[in-house]
């Protein structure tokens, strides 16, 4: 901690490192402050989206009550926390998004209308009580102004009560229940314009972490560490401009791109070598992009990276061309696995032909060089509406408003001895994020560079200037 711990309260037993507080502190620590004023805010953009998916949630469970519970604190070490993200759900469901409090709970009462619903979380405590000064987890003193029930009411346009008025109810449906979580998920499969704006936002910050990481090469490549160079100038634009990450970064130079999700981040970063790095910006909202980039570490592919790179670009190109509306979502993985089964075998890398390594039930034999998928849905989460049925995901047919990945790769690892020595050790993976509507598929990070002639070009203007 960047501070001394304070004392605990005098009734607290004392140990090795909290002492009581003396009788002056307790006397005179309630008195001489100015008094509080507040204003209430305007509701916020997102309240009146947070009142419609309530809503449909409503329709969905009627007679029922429903929790939607915040989440709590996760111990880190001893008695340090992790920062606290609330449950996508929750967020989703009430606008409250960075800036939610812990142990918040989101009640639907049933009525005979539908439900009434109820924000609970622990008011703020004024300076005359005990949390105020002696509670390093939520008092005041210690982590700052915490917000009033009233200002929330405002804030997020629905009814607030403190957190000691909450009651569980033994027939409550909380999440954890599985039709609870099909609903919550597939809510979030075609966004509104709210979501999709945030998307564009997080996305745009994204680039720009991307732009640093290109200026900071040359030091990553100085550094015996240089992956977590890599990491560290994204994580200072992702905290300046945004929330944080929407996920851990990968870092991956080297043979490390051959391991799918690399985050130790511990690698030399090689001139020569090829750097791959997956990374997403969340937004102050905890909407998150999600985007890959594979460069280049002194700024030229050479003509086997350059093989590699380009039929994963051909395989993000074919999926993109397939992504429109009325389409299953599997589809875009299966026009994105025929162009790299075609090329690897091509390459005499297979034991059999394309046509037969494309076989549903006897062939996959290409797998082995990207076993993950090409598609998943983005938005709150980074793999979005995970909750989902089968046949409304995977099986499911694109709408427009919907947003997903597309992001083929190959990964020949180090000690592959089914691939030529030439290609061992590389790993590419191309991802972008993808919004469709009605006239087809935008790519929202196509400003982000990713044909190898423009990737190349990019980091010699970023690196110069």
């Amino acid at each position: 901690m960047s501070t001394g711990e304070s004392d605990t309260i005098a009734e607290t037993p004392v140990t090795n490192r909290k002492q009581p507080f003396p009788r002056g502190f307790l006397d005179t620590i309630s008195t001489g402050w100015a008094e509080r004023t507040e204003s209430m805010p305007a509701a916020r953009p997102q309240a009146a989206y947070a009142a419609a998916r309530r809503a449909k949630v409503s329709e969905s469970f009627p007679g029922k009550r429903l929790v939607i519970e915040a989440g709590s604190l996760k111990q880190r070490s001893n008695d340090t926390d992790y920062p606290f993200r609330a449950h996508s759900a929750f967020a989703h469901l009430t606008g409250w998004a960075a800036d939610a409090e812990p142990d918040s709970v989101l009640v639907f009462e049933p009525t005979d209308a539908g439900h009434d619903v109820t924000l609970y979380f622990r008011e703020r405590a004024d300076r005359t009580t005990t949390e105020f000064y002696a509670d390093a987890t939520v008092g005041e003193f210690w982590i700052g102004p915490r917000p009033s029930l009233a200002g929330v009411a405002a804030d997020l346009a629905v009814a607030t009560d403190h957190l000691a008025a909450f009651e569980a109810g033994e027939d409550d449906i909380a999440l954890g229940d599985a039709d609870l979580d099909r609903v919550v998920s597939e809510l979030r499969l075609v966004k509104d314009e709210y979501e999709i704006a945030e998307m564009r936002l997080a996305v745009d910050i994204t680039a720009r972490g991307f732009d640093d990481i290109i200026h900071a090469l040359p030091e990553a490549a100085k550094h015996a560490r240089g992956e977590r160079v890599v990491e560290g100038v994204f994580h200072r634009r992702a905290r300046e401009d945004g929330n944080g990450e929407g996920y851990d970064t990968i870092s991956a130079s080297g043979p490390h791109a051959c391991y799918l999700h690399w985050t130790r981040n511990d690698g030399a970063v090689v001139p020569g070598d090829l750097i791959l790095v997956d990374a997403g910006v969340e937004a102050d909202s905890l909407y998150t992009a999600d985007i890959t980039r594979t460069l280049p570490v002194n700024g030229r592919f050479s003509d086997v990276q350059r093989k590699v790179y380009e039929t994963v670009l051909d395989a993000a190109d074919a999926a993109f061309a397939v992504a429109r509306p009325g389409v299953k979502f599997r589809e875009v993985h299966e026009a994105a696995m025929k162009v790299i089964a075609t090329r690897v075998a091509e390459w005499g890398v297979l034991p059999v032909s394309a046509e037969e390594a494309l076989d549903a039930d006897t062939g996959g034999q290409h797998r082995r060089y990207m076993v993950h998928g090409t598609s998943h849905h983005l938005g709150i989460d980074v793999h979005d509406c995970a909750q989902a049925r089968r046949e409304m995901y995977y099986d499911g047919v694109l709408e427009a408003g919907m947003v997903f990945t597309i992001e083929p790769g190959l990964y020949f690892q180090i000690d592959d001895l089914t691939v030529p020595e030439e290609l061992r050790g590389i790993g590419v993976r191309i991802e972008d994020d993808i919004l469709l509507t009605e006239d087809g598929a935008v790519n929202l990070s196509a400003d982000i560079p990713r044909t190898a002639d423009d990737v190349e070009a990019w980091i010699a203007r970023v690196q110069k200037g």
